[in-house]
């Protein structure tokens, strides 16, 4: 969709911000790019709605040179999202919204259907928000009517120059994940401009780290992170990119173990001797629709070689049987097939847990994940990239194999 040809960008004084620069972006790809201030990134981006002008090379759009497009015309055909938003405060937040439109030439009813659509789509209800103007907003929900602006007029395009960078924290990663969300949906092509790693990494489908003017390195978040390409790259992801990592790198089959199973419904005895053919201390414990409930453990059911429940068990005949059900502890550390191994972390320290039971898309138990075996998903990844090969190809060596 985006395609650059050797560009430059020289000025006058003799400095060059982008140097001899050749870039694809996908259709539907949104790519971030990410360096230190003055590595000519934002310079990248305003090339392309032709806010600056190349000094040589070519910008093509969908295959059309935009040095051959007025730039009027393609400005109206590119969404743009800045840090300080840029509204009009005279405007209300529906005529910001509009503005696209507004000089498209749509009528009035057509504006303000757009607009509180956008409205809506971004998480601002039209009916209260609508009217306000943008002093009577937060940085947050002034962020999201820039965004809704943005996409007023549907443009295959959308530039994004530090969209987040304003906002506190909390706010900015709320408004990361929101815009995820929004993108899954419209699946836009996007240059987005941060100057944050963890930003770009969590974003990007693929991340361009810029040096002085030049990509030092184009690839996929868990690429980068796992295999820097030069020392330069290295240096600007941090030497605690092993833990950046975790956030890109999915929870797959290969990293679960298996525990005994057992059922709510069956007799303690024999979840007991389950558990002691395992050599287990806690086994997963499944409703009678075989999704997760919870676990047990050796010492509820008497699986440790001391009474424990076992002699809860001595009953007379006319007693009812005791089951799993009635020593069986809830469990709520439980993620998706798919899920970043940084979510199956902070789970298990949320949860003080041991381990995380992991579910398929019908959210039927497929194993769990421990933190030996996270650890060993992680390198795997780490050295899947380096090798260009599968995770499943990847042989580790331990401790024990030495």
């Amino acid at each position: 969709m985006i395609r650059f040809e050797n560009v430059t960008k020289r000025y006058p004084d003799g400095t060059t911000a982008v140097h001899d620069l050749s870039l694809e972006v996908a259709e539907g790809e949104l790519v971030t790019l990410v360096g230190p201030s003055g590595c000519g990134k934002t310079t990248t981006m305003k090339m392309v709605n032709r806010l600056i002008e190349p000094s040589s090379g070519r910008i093509l759009l969908d295959g059309e040179d935009i040095s051959a497009v007025d730039p009027v015309e393609l400005r109206r055909r590119i969404g743009y999202v800045i840090q300080q938003v840029g509204l009009f405060p005279h405007k209300t937040v529906l005529e910001n919204t509009a503005t696209v439109p507004y000089l498209l030439g749509w009528s009035k009813a057509e504006r303000r259907e757009r607009a509180a659509e956008l409205l809506q789509l971004v998480g601002l209800d039209p009916a209260r928000y609508g009217d306000r103007y943008p002093d009577q907003l937060s940085g947050g929900q002034r962020q999201r009517v820039g965004v809704a602006r943005a996409l007023a007029a549907d443009p295959p395009v959308l530039l994004m120059d530090e969209p987040f960078g304003a906002v506190d924290p909390v706010v900015r990663e709320h408004l990361q994940t929101e815009f995820l969300k929004l993108q899954s949906t419209l699946h836009k092509t996007v240059l987005f401009v941060t100057h944050d790693i963890e930003e770009a990494v969590r974003l990007g489908d693929r991340i361009a780290v810029y040096g002085d003017g030049r990509i030092e390195q184009f690839d996929p978040p868990a690429k980068v992170l796992g295999a820097p390409a030069t020392p330069y790259v290295a240096d600007f992801v941090g030497a605690d990119r092993g833990l950046k990592r975790l956030s890109v790198t999915p929870i797959e089959r290969g990293d679960l173990e298996a525990p005994p199973v057992v059922h709510l419904d069956d007799p303690l005895d024999k979840a007991r001797a389950r558990m002691r053919a395992d050599g287990a201390r806690w086994a997963v414990v499944l409703d009678d629709a075989d999704e997760l409930h919870g676990w047990l453990s050796a010492e509820a059911a008497g699986a440790t070689g001391g009474d424990g429940a076992e002699g809860a068990t001595a009953q007379d005949e006319t007693a009812a049987p005791v089951t799993v059900a009635d020593h069986a502890r809830r469990m709520e550390a439980w993620l998706p097939l798919g899920a970043p191994l940084k979510q199956a972390f902070s789970s298990m320290l949320q949860h003080d847990a041991g381990w995380i039971a992991v579910l398929d898309e019908a959210d039927r138990f497929v194993g769990v994940l421990t933190p030996s075996r996270l650890h060993e998903a992680l390198r795997r990844s780490i050295d899947a990239d380096e090798r260009d090969v599968s995770r499943g190809e990847v042989e580790l060596e331990t401790v024990a194999d030495a």
